[in-house]
């Protein structure tokens, strides 16, 4: 389900099995976060007898850092985590945007894998799955080779040609590069979309919150995020926006009706305190 990751994680946990058996091993799920999700949320439209018989659904990922940064926003602000509408925008090689009402993650982009919603650094993201099909049937590909080609070669790699890190893709088209330009473009649009229909799900939205490599640091792409969405309430200040990077930053104008901000991730943090309140049986606070 999530090829990139799993793999590997599993490599980490079976080698300290094998080395050091007595250790206690936590595994802490980025899906977690996301379980408050409604079934109208979760549920894909497909027959309901292959949800009950192998539990496809919308899992939704990187919760670990939906739930650090949505946290520890409202409290630098100075806001109740359990009465606000945030939107959390995860910004990095992966990317995903969550509705956070009041408290409970309602809504993720990623879905049954990490290969939903935005695209990516070599994530498709959300694309027809008649492109699937067809590609496979015309190119005469493998399940192997048509999950390695969404996985591992579309998202800003496969639009620009050039990477899919967006410091070298902002380069290039700085230096005239039109995909690399396109890839910015489309990156930023599908980020604004969910955005956009987030605050719908959750009937408006006070704050927006942006973390990850590309959220906390790309203050190019923030600004095509935010700019047009001045109908929603964001009075966008481009001053304070080009001020810091990877600090906690609001990044909107004072007065502004729905506040947007950097806030720092540390999913590593959170990892910790989880592993420690369960071995301990405890509840530490990060």
């Amino acid at each position: 389900m999530a090829p990139l990751h799993n793999p590997a994680n599993l490599k980490g946990i079976l080698s300290i099995e094998s080395i050091l058996p007595h250790v206690p091993q936590v595994a802490v799920f980025d899906t977690s976060f996301h379980q408050t999700m409604p079934p109208h949320s979760y549920l894909y439209p497909i027959p309901y007898e292959l949800y009950e018989k192998y539990k496809i659904r919308r899992y939704g990922f990187h919760g670990t850092s939906h739930k650090f940064v949505s946290q520890k926003a409202c409290r630098y602000l100075g806001r109740d985590f359990y009465n606000i509408n945030i939107i959390t925008c995860h910004l990095g090689n992966g990317s995903s945007v969550a509705a956070i009402k009041k408290g409970q993650s309602i809504d993720t982009s990623m879905g049954f894998t990490p290969v939903e919603g935005l695209m990516m650094g070599t994530r498709s993201g959300d694309v027809d799955l008649g492109v699937l099909l067809y590609l496979a049937e015309k190119d005469n590909l493998s399940m192997k080779e048509t999950n390695n080609l969404f996985n591992k070669k579309s998202g800003v790699l496969g639009i620009s040609g050039i990477s899919y890190d967006m410091r070298d893709v902002e380069t290039a088209a700085e230096k005239g590069n039109v995909r690399c330009r396109l890839a910015l473009d489309m990156f930023a649009y599908r980020v604004k979309k969910y955005i956009g229909s987030y605050a719908a799900a959750m009937g408006g939205v006070d704050l927006i919150v942006f973390t990850g490599g590309i959220g906390e640091n790309d203050i190019e792409t923030r600004r095509k995020i935010l700019e047009g969405l001045e109908f929603m309430g964001i009075d966008y200040d481009n001053e304070r926006n080009s001020m810091l990077k990877g600090k906690e930053l609001i990044v909107t104008r004072p007065g502004s009706k729905v506040l947007a901000m950097v806030m720092p991730t540390n999913e590593e943090l959170v990892i910790a305190i989880d592993t420690y309140n369960i071995v301990t049986n405890s509840d530490l606070k990060f």
